[in-house]
């Protein structure tokens, strides 16, 4: 018997350190009675791993809570919202029906911190290049003031080639 998933349960991601269930609470109430606010805590450093769950009393101001906070600011971090479980429950008591609600966050947060790295390298790896590009505009400038730039017209120049080579002689 497939179970019809209730979606007034948000997952709430990308939290600020300082936000704790209260703020979390605060934030989502303007949307509809809220049920439930939890923020599953890292065992190791007791402190929440930058996710939360809020759970609404109705389907409809959940619905309207993840389009007006999916995106939004807090404390200065940019959330992610929306449903906490998958719409499709598949397997059976070995499919995501059997898991608690925030499973699939812990890989979702793994995810993202992947994702995070991966931009931080791309960043590193653009402005290294740019820094690169830079480094080589400056050098092809300081070529073409001055005598290197004489000689490059020389040598793609075949009548400047002969015009030196005359004016070598005369010498």
């Amino acid at each position: 018997m497939a179970q019809q998933v209730q979606k007034n349960t948000l997952y709430v991601g990308g939290l600020a350190e300082e936000v704790n269930e209260t703020i979390l609470h605060s934030a989502f109430i303007p949307f509809g009675d809220i049920k439930d606010v939890k923020t599953p805590l890292d065992q190791a450093t007791q402190k929440h791993r930058s996710f939360g769950f809020v759970t609404f009393l109705e389907r409809e101001d959940a619905a309207a809570a993840m389009d007006n906070m999916d995106g939004a600011e807090l404390f200065g971090r940019v959330l992610t919202v929306n449903y906490a479980l998958p719409e499709k429950i598949k397997g059976g008591e070995q499919g995501w029906a059997a898991q608690p609600i925030w499973a699939d966050a812990d890989t979702w947060f793994e995810r993202q911190q992947q994702e995070e790295e991966m931009l931080r390298m791309q960043k590193e790896n653009k402005a290294a290049m740019e820094a690169a590009e830079e480094l080589h505009r400056k050098k092809m400038t300081q070529e073409r003031d001055g005598e290197k730039e004489e000689e490059s017209e020389i040598k793609n120049d075949p009548m400047a080639m002969a015009e030196a080579e005359v004016l070598k002689q005369e010498d």
